[in-house]
């Protein structure tokens, strides 16, 4: 069905508000999920909301604990997000940072001690709003088997950049493993089989059975089995089709985040007592090299030049971010799809916090 994105969020900033979230933290985490599927990115929409509700049930998140910066120089932070969702302490990291790159050209921030943000362009795109280039990372739960491995280790580290450009910024958003766990959480929902060789068992053989992967990347995740298996880096099941390259960016993301921010690495948030994901942001104002307009120019030529090659008759060029942006315009108009498993999740959640579920329209 579909509900409108406004429904969607009024819904959310009340469910929220049952949590304990203050009503500005509140609005930030409804916006988060709402943007999400106003973009088709339903893997990280309002989908979430059960397991987000789990875990403050379970006291992973704490909504009422605030955010801490532990150090701070006039380009850097590093910041404790004190067992807090994500998104708070991101968008206070990303705020951050653009206020101190306008000043200074270039600054970074790293959290620790956090727990999922929601997809990363949401933050990198705040930068591109203010002309900056803007980069946002994040380590995860244990769900990715690195080159030649049968053992989930890594997380899907998503990555994020953006560049202003015209009509829309360039925004390229992405798991660096070959896909993210919310992609097949959306098929184990609707009951459909996996399409690709996305994932695999404790002997590496690719499995196509959403629910059973769903199932054995919940055991790998939350808790200290390990029964084998999980998702694959990008390059795929291969060494020969490079998949060492995705590996090699997971391990990049790895260091930056978990590293850097003193923080667990993806493989140790399911220790216990443990679910710390660690955050990287940087933002870059482009007029450190050039005018931005020109800049901007520069891009869109380059991206408008690609969209207009050669192509297979019958398909699209698109750059980075162009799906994305077309998706909110039309979902913002006609609503913001919701499958039948996520509407049941939301009436129990409903029922639960005395908050009416929105209807289809």
């Amino acid at each position: 069905m579909r509900i409108s994105s406004s429904a969607e969020k009024t819904f959310l900033e009340k469910v929220f508000a049952t949590d304990g979230f203050s009503e500005h933290d509140g609005a930030l985490l409804a916006d988060t999920l709402v943007d999400a599927d106003l973009r088709g990115i339903s893997s990280h929409g309002i989908q979430r909301l059960a397991w987000y509700t789990s875990m403050i049930k379970e006291h992973i998140i704490e909504p009422k604990n605030k955010v801490k910066v532990l150090k701070e120089t006039p380009t850097s932070l590093l910041i404790d997000a004190n067992k807090n969702m994500g998104q708070i302490a991101s968008a206070f990291a990303m705020n951050s940072l653009i206020d101190k790159t306008k000043k200074l050209g270039i600054s970074l921030a790293v959290i620790r001690n956090s727990n999922h943000f929601g997809t990363a362009g949401y933050y990198a795109r705040l930068a591109a709003k203010q002309g900056l280039i803007g980069i946002a990372l994040t380590n995860t739960r244990p769900l990715v088997v690195p080159t030649n491995a049968t053992e989930a280790f890594l997380g899907s580290n998503a990555f994020a950049f953006t560049f202003p450009a015209d009509p829309h910024p360039f925004v390229f958003d992405g798991a660096t493993s070959i896909v993210s766990s919310g992609k097949i959480q959306v098929l184990a929902k609707n009951n459909q089989p996996i399409p690709g060789d996305w994932a695999v068992d404790d002997q590496r053989h690719v499995v196509t059975d959403a629910q059973k992967v769903e199932d054995n990347l919940a055991k790998v995740a939350f808790t200290e089995d390990e029964p084998g298996g999980g998702v694959l880096t990008l390059g795929g099941l291969l060494e020969q089709n490079s998949n060492y390259k995705g590996f090699g960016n997971s391990l990049v993301v790895e260091l930056l985040t978990g590293i850097l921010a003193q923080g667990s690495i993806s493989a140790d948030t399911n220790k216990p007592g443990r679910h710390d994901f660690s955050q990287f942001f940087l933002t870059i104002n482009p007029a450190l090299f050039g005018e931005l307009d020109d800049l901007k120019q520069r891009a869109t030529k380059m991206f408008d030049r690609i969209r207009h090659l050669k192509h297979v008759p019958g398909t699209h060029i698109m750059i980075p971010g162009d799906r994305e942006y077309k998706h909110y315009d039309e979902n913002l108009k006609q609503g913001v799809v919701i499958d039948d498993k996520t509407a049941q999740e939301l009436e129990t959640i409903g029922k639960q916090a005395g908050v009416v579920v929105p209807q289809a329209i």
